[in-house]
């Protein structure tokens, strides 16, 4: 196990670049995931963390040490690809020792014929045999070591993959979007699986992902990555309450936080979609805002006035206990998206005018041009509830 220091690392791929003076402190059995869109430079800093590719300018130290320079076996790192590598002419019993034989056994004990005649090989074979016989059966997979990765579903040869890692017993675990090759209802099955893994081994891990369900649950920290740049790095429940920035905020949360374009009207009030909300801002009358809306949020109200957004019924999508309900708002371009409980609700109907109530310590406030304006009455902190809509 290991702490992890990136410290200001830069990447061009000629004219484009890639990562932007990106700086991270891994704490120690952490795990981090790196969450972003594709293209926003996430793999690539892994990459750069294995020692697959080389920065233009910063440096990287694991468990107190600079590992710039070296190459990716002296870093004590192991890493599970997103395409799982797995040699499909190897059994799995093979592929997971592969580490340890390349690290073990040296060129000539290697050799298929007279690397047998070696002295010492039959112990140091015999010890990695057992080693991966020990790690498969921890992963549930012991009854899979004769066969090839041909004959595995994509679940099982994830498992492989992680175990390949695993025997090593690395410093720092890397892992490439190592369930986006699997459907959905694996997804949520393999989650608790590396989740348990983590608790287990108690060892660092670094996760690379698209899906925010997958960070959302699994990490103790996320870093939210956009253009190469970390625009902010949190737990869970801080990114999806209390983000930084409007970008963190879209990216988090399914369906998407509600965006509505405001003015101040005057200190305590903000005019937005033909209501006036009470909200507590330091702002001069007439200064445009954005307020960020979290489709739980709402709640249905009896009729519209101050505090309350009205709008007619566009869509209704049912989502079994809960209810999608997007609305039409006077001055507002775009959708509102409102999640209401389908046992609570009454029944809704396309070209119904709702009225939604919602508390002003719900509402986000941002600066047109994104930066998150800080109130003294802030929502704090996500319920779990929340996050476990996220991950459904």
């Amino acid at each position: 196990m290991a702490s992890v220091l990136i410290d200001g690392i830069r990447k061009n791929y000629g004219p484009t670049s890639v990562l932007r003076d990106v700086s991270l402190s891994i704490a120690d059995g952490e795990f981090l995931t790196l969450l972003g869109p594709s293209g926003c430079g996430k793999s690539t800093l892994l990459r750069i963390l294995a020692g697959l590719e080389v920065q233009d300018a910063g440096s990287i130290s694991i468990g107190e040490r600079a590992v710039d320079g070296l190459r990716p076996k002296l870093r004590d790192v192991a890493m599970v690809f997103q395409s799982y590598a797995l040699y499909p002419h190897m059994t799995v019993a093979s592929n997971m020792g592969l580490p340890l034989r390349m690290r073990r056994l040296s060129a000539l004990q290697r050799f298929p014929l007279l690397g047998g005649l070696m002295p010492g090989r039959g112990r140091i074979a015999a010890g990695i045999d057992a080693e991966v016989t020990r790690t498969a059966s921890s992963l549930g997979i012991g009854h899979l070591l004769g066969r090839k990765p041909g004959q595995l579903s994509g679940g099982q040869r994830q498992r492989v993959a992680v175990g390949r890692a695993m025997v090593r017993h690395p410093a720092v675990f890397l892992m490439d979007e190592p369930l986006s090759n699997l459907d959905a209802g694996l997804r949520v099955q393999m989650r608790a699986g590396i989740k348990e893994l983590h608790r287990r081994l108690s060892a660092t891990f670094v996760y690379v992902t698209h899906d925010q369900a997958e960070a959302m649950t699994l990490s103790d920290r996320v870093a939210v990555m956009l253009d190469g740049e970390l625009l902010q790095v949190a737990p869970p429940q801080d990114i999806y309450a209390d983000p930084d920035d409007r970008r963190v905020a879209e990216f988090i949360g399914a369906p998407k936080i509600n965006m509505l374009d405001g003015v101040v009207r005057e200190h305590g009030l903000i005019d937005v979609a033909g209501s006036t909300l009470a909200i507590q801002v330091d702002a001069l009358a007439g200064v445009p805002l954005t307020l960020g809306i979290r489709p739980e949020a709402f709640q249905l109200a009896e009729h519209g006035g101050s505090g309350v957004l009205s709008g007619s019924v566009r869509l209704i999508e049912h989502m079994g206990s809960d209810l999608f309900v997007h609305l039409d708002l006077p001055d507002i371009d775009h959708p509102l998206i409102a999640r209401l409980s389908a046992g609570r609700a009454p029944r809704i109907a396309p070209g119904q005018t709702l009225h939604l109530g919602i508390r002003s310590d719900r509402v986000l406030l941002f600066t047109r041009d994104g930066r998150r304006l800080r109130r003294d009455v802030e929502a704090g902190r996500a319920p779990l509830a929340a996050i476990r809509e996220i991950a459904s």
